[in-house]
């Protein structure tokens, strides 16, 4: 299964976001240079999550995006749901887990079992868990680079 670029952009746009705002509003021109994703498609994707109360914008000069919520407070799933129309493994599951089939699925609980492995296992990482992540990884690439 594969989850759209819809909620890898998200994602990502939000932990880089949280990464550089340090309580001062980010612009979405910043975050689409500095992850490589159109600036267009991460308007629409901001305008959901704004919609969704995962950020709030700031406007006039020195305006842009803040977390609506501590970083803490704001769930992986969240995100995704955010953005995203449905979460389902297979395609005939209807948006509750039922079996959209004509037919009496014998599979369907394993596809339910997915669906709700892959849901529990985003509603456990924090946008704090995948923001503290990248800049351990950010020290780590700089330690690299900085000659002895």
């Amino acid at each position: 299964m594969r989850l759209s670029t819809k909620a890898q952009y998200a994602v990502r746009a939000l932990v880089s976001l949280n990464l550089v705002s340090n309580g001062n509003p980010v612009t979405i021109k910043e975050v689409s240079e500095r992850e490589n994703i159109s600036l267009n498609y991460l308007e629409q994707l901001f305008v959901k999550l704004r919609r969704g109360n995962i950020v709030k914008s700031v406007r006039g000069p020195g305006g842009g995006y803040l977390l609506a919520r501590d970083a803490e407070q704001i769930r992986v799933d969240e995100i995704v749901d955010t953005v995203e129309e449905i979460l389902v493994p297979v395609s005939c599951m209807n948006d509750d887990g039922s079996c959209g089939c004509d037919l009496e699925c014998a599979t369907q609980s394993v596809w339910q079992g997915l669906g709700n492995q892959i849901r529990n296992f985003l509603a456990s990482m924090t946008l704090e868990d995948l923001t503290r992540d990248a800049r351990r990884r950010l020290d780590h690439r700089v330690k690299e680079s900085v000659p002895f």
